[in-house]
């Protein structure tokens, strides 16, 4: 029988878990889904995409579940399992696959930007929208706080590409957050 007390605890949703109970199950996917499709969606633009990535992140949460030693935030393990699969996905398929782009940086405009008035979604739809390699790089980077060390080592390139990419996709990101500002024209007179 369903007993949510069972789980008000981290360590009794675990325990459940790990005993095959399905409603414990079911309250760890209710619980972290939303998150975790969050994530999947910020590397993989397809929502079908990234619903499959999180379903099989989760399928490998409870496969690897006996092998967490409650060594620093449950939360934390179980995120860096999805990242790992966004980025299987990402490198699995070709029409998915990171291009590491070697844009000339002279192209791109080194405008001034004002962000007092850009939204967190706004902003979200701009990262998005960057080239594979350069928002795999920032999310990595910039969201889930991976060094340029870790992110060479999961994405298989050098810690200077890493730090290329986040530079390009920062100089991307602030050349549209420019063009979407409002042109404020001044009147020398």
């Amino acid at each position: 029988m369903f007993n949510r007390s069972n789980f008000s605890t981290e360590e009794g949703l675990i325990k459940g878990c790990l005993n095959g109970d399905r409603s414990a199950q079911r309250h760890l996917y209710d619980t972290y889904s939303g998150k975790f499709l969050t994530i999947c969606l910020r590397y993989l633009k397809d929502r079908e995409h990234a619903e499959d990535v999180m379903i099989e992140s989760f399928m490998k949460i409870f496969d690897k579940l006996p092998q967490y030693q409650s060594k620093g935030s449950f939360e934390g393990w179980m995120k860096r399992i999805v990242v790992t699969q966004a980025l299987m996905t990402l490198r699995s398929n070709r029409h998915l696959m990171m291009e590491i782009n070697q844009v000339d940086e002279a192209g791109l405009s080194h405008a001034q930007y004002e962000l007092t008035h850009m939204e967190a979604a706004e902003l979200m739809e701009l990262v998005q929208n960057l080239p594979v390699g350069y928002r795999t790089v920032f999310n990595l980077y910039a969201i889930e706080g991976y060094s340029h060390q870790e992110i060479g080592e999961l994405l298989g390139i050098s810690e200077g590409t890493s730090k290329s990419q986040l530079n390009r996709a920062r100089a991307a990101l602030k050349d549209k957050i420019a063009s979407l500002q409002p042109k404020i024209k001044t009147n020398h007179g």
